[in-house]
């Protein structure tokens, strides 16, 4: 065998020994053990606390999920009759957030006020976890836009209701369906 032939071997297997490296490393950054991407997420392992990772959506149908489980029972119903009749008229309405645990309200609190800079800001946007209706299974986020844009206008036909006027994904049980939904308040904290 000649010095080439045997230093591309070389060559060949410290390129594929590298590219493993970096597949283990990738493959263990994925670990439901990995603290990179914490809280850890993936199709059919829903976070226990309710929360459904940033830009993304699951169906109202994913009754395995926390998020859509731990719902009030008559907020989820009318929540999936609003879905069959949006459907059909080609919107697809997603869930973005909704029940979450006391632990994970807080953090998406305490996380507002870094972004917001004091707790009076914050709150214009998320509840504390003792007036947070996401807590108890009362409130649930809609998404996309052309979604929540639907509900918006269709909702009350199904008594859901857009609570905070500048939160328009966000939409709680406010009235009976037909009824007419209370004007929206200004934000979270009012």
């Amino acid at each position: 065998m000649s010095a080439r032939a045997d230093g591309d071997r070389r060559s060949g297997r410290q390129a594929l020994a590298a590219v493993a490296g970096v597949l283990v490393v990738a493959l263990s950054a994925c670990s439901p053990e990995s603290p990179i991407g914490a809280p850890w997420h993936a199709k059919g392992r829903a976070a226990e606390d309710g929360s459904i990772p940033a830009d993304s959506s699951i169906s109202p149908y994913d009754s395995d999920h926390p998020a859509i489980a731990r719902l009030d029972p008559e907020l989820l119903s009318a929540v999936r009759t609003a879905a069959q009749d949006a459907r059909a008229a080609g919107v697809e309405l997603r869930v973005t957030s909704g029940w979450r645990s006391k632990a994970y309200q807080q953090r998406l609190l305490d996380d507002a006020v870094t972004r917001y800079g004091s707790l009076e800001e914050a709150r214009r946007l998320v509840s504390t976890p003792e007036k947070s209706a996401h807590v108890t299974g009362d409130a649930i986020d809609i998404g996309p836009t052309d979604a929540a844009d639907w509900l918006i206008r269709h909702g009350r036909d199904y008594g859901l209701c857009q609570t905070y006027a500048n939160e328009m994904w966000h939409f709680e049980l406010s009235t009976a369906p037909g009824g007419e939904c209370p004007v929206p308040r200004d934000d979270a904290a009012g």
